[in-house]
């Protein structure tokens, strides 16, 4: 088999993790005279077209977000992963929990898998730097290697969760292999912070992973009612123990992505 022009002046591969690639458009040609104006301040700002090249080896496999294929190439099957009515039962289950889609198709064979394009930032995770594995915020799974393992995690305080407007679970991801995520935020404006038998407080959902044997609970800022309305502050994020956490320095703009998505 042969590909040409998968890259090119404008389109190139900028990071590689296994059997994952980044593929990043710098320029997007594909233009016309009612989208140029968009186009040419998109890319004056970085605003980019971004895909996943995942290469199959005729002994791995490759775990996807659901409808998030473009084409592949070679001897590539899919399948759905289901291993049964309890286990159907089990992803329904865990998919609502977390908002992600319950049944995500399994690529084996030999050749090549692209996912579609998007305009997030995609960042590739070695599960080996995440001991004891790495919790994610709803809707940044997009595809891993199949020796990750992929669980669900419980806020530690359901109340709490509720009153800050978090969710009650979150997906885990664990084991061996490479996990690709997309994030409104790219990896180099991530703050990253390790913690040591303490505590990390965050105004606000800025965390965008944690190590999943941190304790997770939403808290009021201050012990006392008093203190809280003091401090200007009320509900906040805590994580507790030893680990690692990737925090976005800033809530980023989740309307540009609507927007470019659109065009």
């Amino acid at each position: 088999m042969q590909i040409k022009r998968l890259q090119n002046e404008h389109r190139k591969i900028v990071e590689t993790k296994g059997n994952f690639s980044i593929l990043e458009s710098t320029r997007d040609e594909s233009v016309s005279p009612w989208n140029a104006t968009a186009q040419y301040y998109m890319e004056q700002m970085g605003v980019r077209r971004r895909q996943i090249i995942a290469t199959l080896k005729g002994d791995n496999t490759v775990v996807t977000q659901a409808g998030a294929m473009q084409w592949t190439l070679g001897n590539v099957n899919a399948t759905t992963g289901i291993k049964g009515a309890g286990d159907l039962f089990g992803k329904v289950i865990k998919g609502a929990a977390t908002k992600e889609t319950a049944v995500k198709p399994e690529y084996t064979g030999k050749g090549y898998l692209v996912l579609e394009p998007t305009y997030k930032y995609l960042i590739l995770q070695n599960m080996e730097e995440w001991p004891g594995g790495v919790s994610i915020e709803d809707g940044m799974f997009l595809a891993c290697d199949g020796t990750v393992n992929r669980n669900i995690v419980a806020r530690k305080s359901v109340s709490s969760a509720l009153a800050g407007g978090e969710g009650l679970f979150n997906l885990s991801l664990s084991g061996t292999g490479i996990a690709c995520l997309e994030s409104n935020v790219p990896l180099e404006e991530l703050v990253e912070i390790q913690i040591d038998n303490d505590e990390l407080k965050i105004d606000g959902s800025l965390a965008v992973c944690w190590s999943s044997n941190l304790d997770f609970t939403v808290e009021r800022s201050s012990k006392s009612l008093l203190g809280s309305a003091v401090t200007g502050e009320g509900l906040v994020n805590v994580y507790r123990g030893t680990g690692k956490i990737l925090m976005s320095p800033y809530a980023p703009t989740k309307s540009l992505y609507a927007a470019t998505n659109s065009l």
